[in-house]
């Protein structure tokens, strides 16, 4: 048997697990020793290094029809992807790390049930199994069937064991989240470190059960976290996303990001990648015409039914969200003016109170925004003041909670007052009303189980964009193969733009689009009447893209290891 000891298997999760005890070391940042677990300061530093932020997978809005970066694609987006993909080996890798500790903590629980009172080791035991069902969960909702483990695999078991039915990996999930739904705390004292908590495991049991289409235990998951009465909404959507604030009402689960003890975003990616060029960036990463035309108008219509849609200015008269995700033209965002508009080749400087050259105009600069959008979600003068912003990494906020059970809830039709209440709530705050005065924005009234389908559907698209959510969203609802095989268009080149699109009047965008049936705007007409440019040809596989491969590492060192079919 071949042995690749480059890669992280499950045979080097293995030593992870038992390789300190081998030394006799006693480190100071894993309980992974035999004389560990000794007393409480060291099961809550071995707990600590559960909430490590390179194990908590967030998947990319990169490979979803949300995104354009010029003219690249992923390797979801190019159709690419293969058992040698270096995401799918780190996602694996990182989630049974997670496993293998919380499984390592678990094990030792009877060590520290010497010293420690009963109700800590069931506190400190859910927080375990938390973690598991949350890495079992990411594995699942990916790859499908996964090796199972709820105990320290030996040398021997980790290269014999084979895939376990998702089915029952789900069933055990279920059994984590439940028990630290009874065991966990509520919330935590003002001087507490602020770590899983039950409202959490509500959360992520109601996150699962809605990907794997158990609608009655999402639906009442999700009800139960609404019923304990301690999260809300954030009062002003766009506010909430600012990299100051922390510790939100609404927010549920989250890893906390500080500067000043060196774990921020990042100074390269996707931080310079995302900035205007005028504030120092590269904006190469921006949002999609797909997305900007996704967003209902502010009648709640889609654009190409709604009269209040003018394609010459398109964030007038939409849902508020837009305006909080996509920069609008004209306003000011990190100091300056922004304008793509190929005419506008000074800018104002607020910070400076002087006019600019506009280097987010393609006729200065050749590499500013394909499409003219950029990302505001979020971003704000500290990404380009220093490069350097620290927000939270949200993994679960109480408007996502709102919306499983909306969904789960039209799935299994069982609708009522209380559905429209949860999808109100979540719209109402976009437009900055309270959701019962119905009259004050576009309230959903409607019953329709398919309708509202269609409802919840896009309204989790233009709540959650640049969240992470979309990907799993698309393959869920099997639409992958749908919009990941649209094409990505944007601007024409400044001097055909001018006249073809300029000089007709037909700036910003030349035509309505249709949106289909899913939400999904059609532009594939409006390119071929010459008026907008191709940038790249999107490629999704569904005979095997809607799971991913299992490493071919892993399946090399076991053969007894199935891979996914065509991989």
């Amino acid at each position: 048997m071949k042995l690749n000891i480059k890669s992280l298997t499950l045979w080097s999760l293995v030593i992870l697990a038992f390789g300190c005890a081998d030394l006799d070391l006693n480190p100071l940042s894993e309980g992974s020793s035999e004389n560990w677990f000794s007393n409480d300061e060291e099961v809550n530093m071995a707990l600590n290094d559960l909430y490590r932020s390179y194990l908590w997978h967030q998947d990319d809005d990169s490979w979803t029809d949300d995104w354009t970066s010029r003219e690249a694609l992923t390797t979801i987006t190019n159709g690419t992807i293969n058992s040698e993909w270096s995401t799918s080996k780190s996602l694996w890798a990182n989630s049974y790390k997670g496993i293998t500790r919380a499984n390592t903590i678990l094990s030792n629980m009877d060590k520290a049930a010497e010293v420690i009172p009963e109700v800590k080791v069931k506190q400190y035991t859910a927080e375990a199994r938390f973690v598991r069902a949350v890495m079992y969960s990411l594995l699942v909702s990916h790859y499908g069937d996964v090796i199972l483990y709820t105990e320290v695999p030996g040398l021997e078991e980790a290269f014999q064991t084979v895939r376990t039915d998702k089915t029952t990996v789900l069933n055990q999930i279920y059994q984590d989240f439940d028990y630290a739904i009874d065991n966990l705390p509520v919330e935590y004292g003002s001087g507490d470190l602020k770590r899983a908590t039950v409202g959490a495991a509500m959360a992520f049991k109601a996150r699962i059960a809605l990907y794997m289409k158990d609608w009655e235990v999402a639906r009442d998951a999700a009800k139960a976290c609404m019923d304990l009465g301690i999260y809300s909404l954030h009062a002003d959507y766009g506010d909430y996303f600012r990299p100051e604030v922390k510790n939100s009402v609404e927010t549920i689960f989250a890893i906390p990001r500080n500067v000043e003890l060196g774990s921020q975003l990042g100074t390269n990616y996707p931080v310079k990648a995302t900035i205007t060029r005028n504030s120092g960036g590269w904006s190469a990463y921006n949002p999609s015409w797909d997305l900007l035309f996704s967003y209902l108008c502010s009648d709640g219509q889609p654009i190409d039914e709604s009269p209040l849609f003018d394609p010459r200015n398109p964030f007038d008269n939409r849902d508020p969200r837009l305006n909080e995700t996509i920069v609008p033209f004209e306003t000011q965002h990190l100091g300056y003016m922004y304008q793509p508009h190929p005419d506008s080749v000074e800018v104002y400087d607020f910070k400076n109170a002087r006019y600019i050259k506009n280097n987010d105009s393609r006729t200065n600069t050749q590499f500013a925004s394909y499409n003219g959008l950029v990302w505001k979600k979020g971003v704000t003068e500290d990404w380009a003041d220093d490069l350097n912003t620290d927000p939270d990494i949200i993994l679960m906020r109480y408007a996502e909670i709102l919306l499983t059970y909306a969904e789960a809830s039209i799935e299994l039709n069982l609708i009522d007052q209380s559905v429209l209440d949860a999808l109100n709530m979540v719209r109402g705050r976009a437009y900055g009303q309270d959701y019962s005065n119905t009259m004050a924005y576009p309230a959903i009234t409607i019953s329709d189980q398919e309708s509202l389908r269609q409802t919840v559907h896009i309204e989790r698209r233009m709540e959650f964009a640049w969240e992470g959510l979309r990907y799993m969203d698309i393959i869920r609802w099997g639409i992958a193969d749908k919009v990941l095989n649209n094409d990505i268009y944007g601007m024409l080149d400044p001097t055909e733009l001018r006249e073809k699109v300029v000089q007709p009047g037909l700036w910003f965008f030349p035509e309505t689009p249709e949106i289909d049936a899913d939400g999904i705007p059609v532009l594939e007409p409006v390119f071929n009447k010459g008026l907008i440019k191709l940038l790249a040809d999107r490629t999704f596989d569904a005979s095997k893209q809607y799971l991913w491969p299992v490493p071919a590492e892993e399946v090399i060192t076991n053969e007894n290891l199935t891979q996914n079919p065509n991989y």
